[in-house]
């Protein structure tokens, strides 16, 4: 097994004393975002076996099997699946939907044919894969996620006062839902910006005014002045988590995490397409092909579990799981079948003969035999085959 070191990504609407503290190190200064722990091309993690540090990615592509079993390369490729990662919201990220899988495929490939650099500030798809996600909270963690019932964002937008909101309102009463929903976010997201700005102007100050559940819409529109997305983001549920609790976000759902600290996995990719709440590239054509017009209620789970405390999901490519090691209690070994990540959030657990404080890293081959003990709060990440 291997003691990983992680690359920290400086995103600006990271938190700058968030992953700091739970490290135990002095802020920067600077956001710290998310920190990756995974094979992803844009930040791998990096061990050492003897011989100076190398790439997580380089060293599962020199043995797939070896390194993450035959089973999961069988289901999954020669390539971890998965990335797991702390995320440290500070301020709100855009507002976003990830593609299915058929859609990444069939995006990544028009843009390749089109010869869209990887790098460019427009481009939509990164990779040809899916990107279903869960957050699981380990400090009080706010968010949106899902629409709200047509009927609920109409009250919503009604009792701001906004002469200029009143029309989209009218549109969510007057549809079923789907239609309604498209009509109003397409409505949104085209609007003629200068209007839209004094919309989204006329709306926060209301929501500052208001308060109680339009708190998290004045602090959008402060963070983000004239952005349609403040309105988009009316149109969606607000959450709160609870540390533990985690939220599953899958393919065509609408979502932006406003502040907080949690554990992040997700599929191996990086394709966003976002709506607003950001100053990047906007493709809502493309936008509109990929959102689920569906309302719900974002479902809260918690672990279920005696020993390994499992956050059950609808997906393979990635299972989260939690162990609470309590003083005194019996070492917890752990199954082999397949590649994982530990990580230590709490206390000083040990990992074989290797000690984690909190915010380290194990990465454990397939077959390698890996026994938890001594104290304090591990997540596993790995997959289901």
């Amino acid at each position: 097994m291997d003691r990983l070191t992680n690359t920290i990504r400086p995103y600006a609407w990271g938190s700058a004393t968030a992953i700091p503290a739970l490290l135990g190190v002095e802020p920067t200064g600077e956001p710290q975002a998310e920190m990756w722990m995974g094979a992803h091309p844009g930040a791998p993690s990096r061990l050492d076996r003897g011989s100076g540090e190398t790439a997580l990615s380089d060293v599962i592509a020199a043995d797939p099997e070896g390194e993450l079993g035959a089973a999961a390369v069988a289901r999954f490729g020669p390539r971890l699946p998965f990335l797991l990662k702390l995320l440290a919201a500070g301020a709100p990220l855009s507002l976003q939907v990830h593609p299915d899988l058929a859609q990444a495929a069939a995006g990544y490939a028009d843009e390749e044919r089109r010869g869209v650099p990887i790098d460019a500030a427009h481009r939509n798809y990164k990779d040809p894969n899916h990107k279903p996600e869960m957050i699981c909270a380990l400090t009080p963690f706010d968010g949106l996620c899902g629409f709200r019932a047509p009927d609920e964002a109409a009250e919503l937008l009604e009792g701001l006062g906004v002469d200029s909101l009143k029309p989209y309102a009218d549109l969510l009463r007057a549809h079923p839902e789907d239609a309604a929903l498209r009509e109003v976010l397409t409505a949104v997201l085209t609007a003629d910006r200068e209007e839209m700005a004094r919309t989204v102007t006329e709306a926060a100050a209301a929501a500052r005014r208001l308060g109680g559940p339009y708190a998290p819409y004045a602090s959008l529109g402060h963070d983000f002045p004239g952005d349609p997305g403040v309105i988009a983001a009316m149109l969606l549920n607000h959450f709160r988590l609870q540390p533990g609790e985690a939220v599953f976000l899958g393919a065509g759902v609408p979502h932006a995490y406003i502040d907080g600290l949690g554990v992040e996995l997700l599929a191996n990719s990086d394709n966003v397409l976002r709506a607003g709440l950001t100053p990047k590239h906007v493709d809502v054509p493309e936008l509109l092909k990929i959102v689920r017009f569906a309302s719900g209620d974002p479902a809260v789970l918690r672990p279920e579990g005696d020993v390994e405390e499992v956050y059950e999901t609808p997906i393979d490519e990635f299972r989260l799981s939690r162990f609470l090691l309590a003083p005194g209690g019996a070492p917890r070994l752990l199954p082999v079948d397949t590649a994982q990540i530990l990580l230590c959030t709490a206390g000083a657990p040990h990992v074989g003969e290797l000690g984690l404080a909190p915010g380290e890293s194990v990465f454990v081959p397939a077959g390698e035999k890996a026994e938890l003990s001594g104290t304090g709060t591990v997540f596993r990440a790995t997959v289901v085959v």
